[in-house]
């Protein structure tokens, strides 16, 4: 089975502050290809504005890793009309690039996403246990 991932913007930062932590290793799996990473334009706009205003980054090291991130990752448009999530709204964007971009999970550490646990077909999983699935191949 060929897994198809959105990473949440939590994932992305981890990913990007720490080379040793699943997060980063999810990303890693996603760049040489072994699974499929789908985002959207709203996800990698959150993504720069946190790295910019939460850990001081420069507009071009933001934009540097966004890029990054674009290069390995299937763009996908959304519409942000689906509520999916009553607990945060911005989660919303999350689930609506999953479900156009026709993954099979979420990998996040957010607790508004993982209460969810699965929305339509689509998983909602920590990075841990991403890497675990993957792992039983």
């Amino acid at each position: 089975m060929r897994y198809t991932a959105v990473f949440d913007t939590n994932i992305l930062i981890s990913a990007l502050l720490s080379t040793n932590s699943n997060p980063f290793r999810c990303l890693a799996l996603a760049k040489i290809g072994q699974i499929e990473s789908v985002t959207c334009q709203n996800i990698l706009d959150e993504f720069t504005e946190k790295l910019i205003i939460k850990f001081k980054f420069s507009q071009e090291m933001a934009q540097a890793a966004v890029e990054e991130v674009r290069n390995f990752s299937r763009l996908v448009k959304i519409s942000t009309e689906l509520k999916a999530v009553d607990a945060d709204p911005d989660d919303n964007m999350v689930v609506e690039c999953a479900v156009i971009g026709g993954a099979t999970h979420i990998v996040t550490g957010d607790k508004h996403l993982l209460s969810l646990g699965k929305y339509q077909a689509i998983t909602i999983v920590k990075a841990t246990e991403f890497l675990a699935l993957l792992s039983q191949f």
